[in-house]
């Protein structure tokens, strides 16, 4: 078979074969390197990680992103749950006071 008898329906089948491949390999990656690294709640937990594979295998391009920005973020020192909830605090309130709506006088009044 030569280059120029490949159709277009078999080249759409090779392109989602190589794109299923290329998934597979880092489903397998993430669940033994990178899913305790991104969410320590899944340590030990074993049973439940083969349920993850056909999302993972479809949505490599989106887990692979998110793995590097995860990795890149516990690298400049944040810590896990500023890398999970995706943004960076940049200052935290030393006490309630601080926060909007906190006061005792927010306007809110127990009925009793």
């Amino acid at each position: 078979m030569a280059v120029a008898d490949i159709t277009v329906a078999e080249m759409i089948v090779a392109g989602v074969e190589i794109y299923g491949l290329i998934g597979l390999g880092l489903a397998v990656a993430f669940l033994f390197f990178g899913l305790d690294r991104v969410d320590p709640a899944a340590r030990d937990a074993y049973a439940f990680r083969p349920l993850l594979v056909p999302g993972l295998v479809v949505l490599w391009p989106l887990v692979l992103w998110r793995w590097v920005q995860l990795e890149r973020m516990k690298a400049k020192g944040f810590g896990f749950e500023q890398c999970r909830r995706g943004h960076i605090e940049t200052t935290k309130p030393d006490d309630a006071s601080d926060v909007p709506g906190a006061s005792e006088t927010s306007g809110l009044k127990a009925e009793g």
